[in-house]
């Protein structure tokens, strides 16, 4: 009877990365077969870049990633990329890509789709373990994984789900007391897209007020060092820094807090309003309040990285960009490490209310209907 149980919670303990794995593969199942069969489809080309044409279509943003994927070469990719520094400094998908296709042209649409599966289902794993080792049901990784910033760049070949799934393993592996191998994963995560740095820094600066010196040399050196040398290589090559705003026709981050949204105002109240009912209460308020419920913790003597790791992404949400804000999609993707710092912060201090409050982001998914 004891073996029976065993078994069936072993089962359980699968279900949610199983059930994200099927969804995820149903999901760019459905976008390549809408597009005829072509997994070319997900990167969403342009003919401004992929044919050279000044007055073409745009495209999204995952063609750059297949154009780096499919020629690393950077003074060949360049003509490709709106900012190329900005764009080729997220290096690790299009290289996870263009490795496990061979260099095969045709392989490689396909690789980039099967990588953002792997990716989305890797991180609901790593969020469903952390929330098990704290008492808390795997279930609400599902936040994490049908979060619609996650699915949005899962069908457009961006790098989202492969970033922040890196970033909650290294976190699990921390839990674990998997330093290394943690600080290892944390780095790479930065290498698939910046942003996951803000993470990297809520542990270096629970390190840093525990005066774990050791922990944070050896951090800095192996999740942070090798990103700033990258940067360093990127302004050779480019003559410029990775590090931005945004690509082509982006808007510098704000001093006033959640200007970049009220600017819309200017040129649409209608859409100011629709803005602020929507995203309101899915990425204003938990910004604030997640800024407020760290800050205390912290002040209260809770320094750790989930409270660090809060605050940190939280704070950042009032000064985004108003070319972020003005796209629905760029403040979705933007959201994705609030999404998951709040979703772990509120299950690591068992916040039941809060935790039932996150399935309110699986509304979002509607902004994924064309």
């Amino acid at each position: 009877m004891s073996r029976r149980l065993s078994t069936k919670a072993s089962r359980l303990e699968w279900a949610p990365t199983l059930a994200m794995f099927l969804a995820a593969l149903i999901l760019v199942g459905a976008v390549i077969w809408r597009a005829g069969g072509d997994p070319l489809a997900l990167a969403r080309l342009g003919t401004h870049f992929s044919q050279g044409e000044p007055d073409g279509t745009l495209g999204y943003d995952g063609q750059f990633i297949y154009y780096i994927a499919r020629d690393l070469s950077p003074q060949d990719v360049t003509p490709y990329l709106d900012v190329p520094a900005y764009r080729y400094q997220r290096i690790l998908l299009p290289l996870l890509a263009r490795l496990t296709s061979f260099g095969n042209p045709t392989l490689l649409p396909w690789l980039l789709a099967l990588w953002g599966v792997l990716s989305i289902t890797m991180g609901v794993w790593a969020v469903s373990g952390l929330l098990a080792g704290w008492g808390v049901s795997r279930w609400y990784a599902l936040v994490y994984g049908l979060y619609a910033g996650f699915l949005l760049a899962l069908i457009v070949d961006l790098p989202e789900p492969l970033a922040y799934g890196l970033v909650a393993v290294g976190l699990l592996l921390l839990e674990r007391g998997r330093k290394w191998a943690g600080w290892l994963v944390l780095g790479l995560a930065v290498f698939a897209k910046e942003t996951t740095l803000l993470f990297t820094a809520g542990v270096l600066l629970s390190y840093l007020f525990q005066r774990r010196w050791r922990e944070l040399i050896s951090l800095g050196c192996i999740g942070v060092l090798p990103f700033v040398i990258f940067q360093g290589w990127l302004w050779a090559v480019f003559s410029a820094a990775g590090i931005g705003s945004g690509g082509a026709l982006s808007t510098p981050f704000e001093i006033i807090p959640f200007m970049g949204l009220f600017r819309i105002g200017a040129y649409s109240g209608l859409y100011l309003l629709a803005m602020l009912l929507v995203f309101g209460p899915a990425v204003v308020l938990p910004s604030i309040w997640g800024i407020w419920k760290a800050a205390r913790r912290w002040l209260a003597g809770e320094r750790n990285v989930y409270v660090a790791g809060l605050f940190i992404n939280a704070l950042v949400i009032p000064f985004t960009p108003f070319s972020t804000f003005r796209e629905t999609g760029g403040i979705l993707r933007f959201a994705c490490g609030l999404v998951l710092a709040l979703l772990l912060y509120s299950a690591r201090y068992r916040m039941r209310k809060i935790l039932n409050y996150t399935w309110f982001w699986l509304v979002l998914m509607v902004f994924l209907i064309k």
